[in-house]
């Protein structure tokens, strides 16, 4: 690895979190001891760096809990060199392969034939020009081949851990082989503060034992599968577990698959926990717990939240794990730190908006009564209701006018009404407009699958619950809950409904709104009226005195102060979109934009959207973590309020204790843009030249009169060749006012 590129990782590293002190819980816990958890990180912070890289294990230092264990997997070359390595096999996750061609042996392991390109056959100095890759594919590849091989001496010297585990996967193997794995650690031992060892081999520990003396390691047994074969005993890692006590007689701890103590189903739903750690902790024996990564698949049960899972194995009232080994120990060191025993009723400690997307529509299908329920539930401020209008001229709440995108309508007869309204969409659809509220109200929701082509599927047992509500049983919902402090709803399609099916949204809503006692803003709960159209917000404006808020669908870097004036006009606050605060390149922050900062010195609140748990949806600077993405927009950007798929985590968020601390720990500090964006193997370009939208770009007129629809059209079927396509169904036209934005690209 170039001198250049060490020299920008630890200079990037250690200004990433510089100024931020360390804070350590001192709540009660169910561990074996009654400290804290530890945070021990598998190859460092290998949910980012490739695996037991210097980069990894030095972020894993930088931005863990004071203490964090840092965990290296030792093989031993051929030579009898340890080294850290995450299998006896370096192809997967090394670049031997190009290095060495054609070097793949076969190996008995555990008496199964295996093939591979092994450490046994290469000496350290060949290794010299081996470096580090990824070993998991659905993580970035930009840091691969930049970090060089290190040998278990390296991490000591280079990194200094405060505390030090060293797992021993397969020291049958290597016994085989004429080396040994106990003679290097006693050895390693005499330069190297080593405080953990694990292996899941029975044998190893009895050839290793009394050869430290009377201070050396905690000696871990780690558990493989259930059905698994212990080589020593010849037993399966199942029937060991019901004799913690022969376990106890040569290891202090265990190590175990999260699902020997938090079991799944087979649809991947928790089902009861097991009694095991209050049996180990009955036995003496502390309870390690494996498997913990971000960007996988988890429990549903926990809405691709990875602090609630965390919290299910620390902090659940009945047991507490005493450590958790972990990709991204960041995550770890936050839910341990800053969301260990919160109660629901916990002092916020940060204000801003957490605003609904369709409900709780991460957990349920959007815009549907369980979605509003379980949005007021999980802590929502703000719960929203997307506007749509059935023919007969009935205001419901829908995340979308196309049917086809929220129900199960296409496996019903109506399925026949599907219509080609370009105004709206390049696509055929089946449209609210072409179904009375009687034919809507019993359809079937379906909820939103945004990452279905990464096989990520929301909740499926309750993937078709709940039922479609009015516009008014929406307003009623809201104006009856005791914590909401307001409703959001948006209103779109607003000309085309108009002049093509006779439908006028605005008046629906007002009128909604009248009906239900919201008049004029006389309610506790305000009343905020968003579009992408400033007539509409115009129209709004003149008949009523609720707030506005004008949605900027467009990915912008910058915005002139003369386009701010202008919307100040007729909006009391905005939407934007992450990446308009927050530039990618890669799917890595490259910078953060004035936008923000630009609103909130004219008095204008900023909103942004879209938050989603799944990490797929999170740019890498955030380390797969929903948390440590709102952190970032919140204590970093400073947005006044996100719109969220997954209200809960973002309400949690609220009454994180770390930020009451006077210095924020590590783990809650705000990502700063473009740390990680150094570290690439290609940079991004120069940004191109920003063009400046004109007037004539964004100025709207009036919203047309309503145009009776043609009785001669059959239901649910509108004459829609005669007139262009539309952006977002509405034209751009005339306000007395100017109004400019500067669109801009990402950074490509």
């Amino acid at each position: 690895m170039r001198a250049s590129t060490v020299s920008l990782c630890c200079v990037v590293l250690i200004q990433l979190f510089a100024g931020l002190t360390d804070a350590r819980s001192s709540s009660p816990w169910q561990t074996l001891s009654g400290d804290a958890p530890l945070v021990i990180a598998r190859g460092g912070f290998s949910g980012l760096f490739p695996d037991s890289s210097s980069a990894a294990y030095g972020l894993a230092v930088q931005t863990s809990v004071p203490g964090v264990v840092l965990w290296c997997d030792v093989q031993l070359t051929k030579d009898g060199a340890g080294i850290c390595f995450p299998d006896l096999k370096l192809n997967n996750a090394s670049t031997v392969e190009y290095v060495y061609p054609n070097r793949q042996k076969s190996y008995p392991v555990n008496g199964i034939s295996t093939q591979g390109v092994f450490t046994i056959d290469f000496s350290l100095t060949d290794l010299s020009n081996v470096t580090l890759i990824r070993g998991i594919l659905s993580r970035t590849e930009k840091f691969d081949g930049m970090y060089p091989i290190l040998t278990v001496e390296d991490v000591t010297t280079q990194i200094k851990p405060e505390s030090f585990w060293l797992n021993v996967q397969h020291d049958a193997f290597y016994t085989q082989q004429n080396l040994s794995m106990a003679s290097f650690l006693i050895s390693a031992s005499r330069t190297v503060s080593i405080d953990y060892i694990s292996s899941p081999e029975v044998n190893f520990f009895t050839n290793i034992t009394g050869r430290f003396g009377g201070n050396g390691p905690i000696f871990v047994f780690q558990f493989l599968g259930t059905e698994d074969f212990e080589p020593t005993t010849n037993r399966t890692y199942g029937s060991i577990l019901s004799n913690l006590t022969f376990v106890k007689t040569f290891a202090s701890g265990i190590l175990v698959p999260k699902s020997y103590i938090l079991p799944l189903n087979d649809k991947q739903y928790l089902q009861p926990p097991t009694s095991l750690v209050q049996d180990a902790h009955k036995a003496g024996l502390q309870v390690f717990v494996s498997g913990f990564v971000n960007d996988n698949d988890i429990a549903h049960d926990y809405s691709s939240d990875p602090v609630s899972e965390y919290l299910s194995f620390v902090d659940n009232g009945n047991f507490s794990v005493d450590g958790v080994l972990s990709d991204f120990p960041i995550t770890a060191s936050s839910a341990i730190d800053c969301f260990s025993h919160l109660g629901r009723n916990a002092i916020k400690q940060v204000d801003f908006l957490v605003i609904s997307k369709n409900g709780a529509s991460g957990d349920y299908p959007g815009s549907t009564d369980l979605a509003y329920d379980n949005a007021i539930k999980d802590g929502a401020d703000v719960i929203d209701c997307s506007v749509q209008m059935s023919s007969d001229g009935i205001p419901f709440c829908s995340s979308s006018i196309d049917l086809f995108n929220s129900t199960m309508i296409s496996q019903t007869p109506f399925a026949r009404r599907s219509t080609h309204v370009p105004e709206i969409s390049s696509n055929g659809g089946i449209y609210t407009f072409s179904l009375t509220w009687a034919e809507i109200r019993n359809l079937t929701p379906a909820i939103s699958n945004p990452y279905s082509v990464y096989s990520m599927f929301r909740n499926p047992t309750e993937k078709n619950s709940g039922k479609l509500i009015l516009l008014s049983q929406f307003l009623n919902l809201a104006k009856n809950s005791t914590s909401l402090s307001g409703v959001l709803i948006s209103v779109e399609n607003a000309v085309y409904l108009r002049e093509k099916q006779g439908l006028d949204v605005v008046k629906a809503v007002l009128d909604s709104l009248m009906e239900t006692g919201y008049s004029n803003g006389t309610t506790k709960t305000k009343v905020m009226i968003q579009s992408t159209n400033s007539s509409v917000l115009v129209d709004f404006k003149k008949q009523s005195n609720y707030e506005t808020v004008y949605k900027v669908e467009e990915k912008i870097v910058d915005i002139s102060d003369s386009a701010i004036e202008d919307i100040k006009k007729f909006a009391n606050a905005v939407v934007i979109g992450k990446t308009s605060v927050f530039s990618l390149f890669d799917s890595f922050i490259t910078r953060q934009t004035k936008v923000v900062e630009k609103l909130q010195k004219s008095k204008l609140p900023v909103y942004v959207e879209l938050f989603q748990n799944e990490f797929v949806s999170q740019a890498y600077d955030f380390f797969s973590d929903p948390t440590v993405e709102i952190n970032s927009y919140i204590l970093g950007a400073g947005t006044n309020g996100i719109i969220t798929e997954f209200p809960f985590t973002a309400a949690r968020y609220k009454r994180n204790r770390c930020l009451s601390e006077k210095e924020l720990p590590v783990y809650m500090g705000p990502v700063p843009p473009g740390t990680f964006v150094q570290l690439l193997n290609a940079l991004p370009p120069a940004q191109a030249p920003i063009p400046v939208f004109t007037d004539d770009d964004l100025i709207e007129p009036p919203l047309p009169p309503v145009t009776a629809k043609s009785p001669t059209l059959a239901p649910g079927i509108s004459s829609t060749n005669a007139q262009p396509p539309r952006p977002s169904g509405q034209t751009r036209l005339t306000l007395s006012l100017r109004l400019s934005v500067f669109a801009s690209l990402l950074l490509m």
